[in-house]
């Protein structure tokens, strides 16, 4: 398993300032988890303005997103494997580097006028590539940074770190836009950078595992232990059911102008509301870990999820929109949280990089097919039937998935003690399923 270079703390909850200053190394990870968010915040504003001012096509906005999603998705695999494999802190760093000099050409195409929407697809690909294998190694590191009795409020507060930036780094960019987008890419650059560096001093030893080549047993491998680990396969594919369903993201500029009867500035209240209310979430579960149990905190989390969902598509005011969203999510922080630190722990750190990645194809595949699902079922039957669908879509799925994992739902901690089976030469190292606690 990781070892981490910090003292472990009595268990029981700790404000989540102690927590940072318990652990210096997970205070370098906070700070360049919520930079580097920030900073690629502020990244999509300058190339959305920037892309609509250079052609005016709605198709290129579309088609940034895509350069973006596609090389997560198909790179998702091999880069787990090759977290598992080779040392997890320099493959973050390299992305790190990678990213920070596509941005850096970014300002250099735009200072000298050579900036086309082809070269801006380009340097996103790049960017999209180099996220594919940090993203695993990434999230893989953090579990050797606390004890795991920590590792749930940890995660909530990197958590609202990210949420902070969501709000927060549009606006900026927004902002310094107006000195030139040259201005955004520059200072979004210096951030990831600086994100290196403080990973850098993070003190961080990784299990030595086998080298294996890389084969499509290897890669696969992260599949075939969430398909043997109830518990792990319920809570990836009810958050992936419950967003697709649920989505209602790409339906708010038809619910602010059709049905609330607001401008651009209700719009912007809408899209931030949900975020208000995962920032707030976290900040609460970063504070107060959830210790009993959890499955069914889970599934009551998504139902609320699903209710938040339908009461938005009803409202017909902005009040009570807003506070919907603000719910909507709220309730889904707690399942992001649930399901992160879950997945980690019932983990052995010597597969934790291919099961983030199949973790990552989830959360990418539902956010992006959800957007698709609730735009096309609007298209067919309307914005508030296609919400409400969305709605009444979930709590069947969350009704379902309450039968289908019933360890899931009987499980009462985040933390277990996995038994580890000794398996043949070649296995992946499965483990054994631990009874409901």
């Amino acid at each position: 398993m990781s070892l981490s270079s910090n003292p472990s703390p009595p268990d029981g909850a700790q404000p989540s300032d102690h927590l940072l200053r318990r652990y210096p190394a997970l205070l370098r990870f906070f700070l360049a988890n919520a930079g580097t968010g920030f900073a690629m915040q502020m990244v999509s504003v300058a190339v959305g303005w920037q892309v609509y001012a250079l052609t005016g096509s709605a198709l290129d906005l579309g088609l940034i997103g895509l350069a973006q999603f596609f090389p997560l998705v198909l790179l998702a695999l091999p880069a787990g494997h090759v977290a598992d494999q080779f040392p997890r802190q320099r493959i973050v760093l390299a992305g790190l580097v990678v990213e920070a000099i596509a941005i850096t050409t970014l300002v250099v195409l735009t200072i000298t006028q050579h900036v086309n929407t082809i070269a801006i697809l380009a340097l996103l690909v790049i960017i999209g590539m180099a996220k594919a294998f940090e993203f695993p190694s990434f999230q893989s590191i953090l579990p050797g940074l606390v004890p795991a009795s920590v590792l749930p409020r940890a995660i909530a507060l990197n958590a609202a770190g990210k949420q902070a930036a969501m709000i927060i780094g549009p606006a900026v960019g927004g902002f310094l836009y107006l000195a030139g987008p040259a201005v955004v890419y520059g200072l979004a650059a210096l951030m990831y950078l600086v994100a290196a560096a403080l990973l850098a001093g993070v003190r961080y030893q990784q299990a030595q595992s086998r080298r294996e080549p890389a084969t499509l047993k290897t890669v696969f491998a992260g599949v075939h232990f969430i398909r043997h680990r109830p518990d792990v396969l319920g809570v990836i594919s009810l958050d992936l059911f419950a967003v697709l369903l649920g989505g209602v993201t790409a339906l708010l500029p038809i619910f602010a102008r059709d049905i609330l009867q607001t401008g651009p500035w209700g719009l912007g209240l809408l899209r931030a509301a949900p975020a208000i209310g995962a920032l707030s979430m976290s900040l609460w579960l970063a504070r107060h870990p959830l210790q009993r149990r959890v499955g069914m905190r889970m599934f009551a989390a998504v139902a609320g999820y699903g209710i938040a969902t339908l009461v938005f598509g009803l409202s017909s005011t902005l009040w009570l929109s807003l506070i919907a969203l603000v719910a909507l999510g709220a309730c889904d922080m707690v399942s992001v949280v649930i399901r992160l630190a879950l997945v980690q722990l019932d983990t052995p750190d010597e597969m934790r990089g291919r099961v983030s990645a199949v973790n990552a194809i989830f959360i990418n595949t539902s956010n992006q097919l959800g957007e698709f699902e609730s735009g096309l079922v609007a298209a067919w039957l309307g914005a508030v039937s296609a919400t409400v669908i969305g709605g009444v879509g979930t709590l069947l799925v969350v009704a379902l998935w309450m039968m289908m994992f019933p360890t899931l739902r009987k499980r009462k901690r985040l933390h277990s003690e996995p038994v580890v089976v000794t398996t043949e030469a070649g296995s992946i190292g499965a483990v054994a399923p631990v009874p409901p606690r």
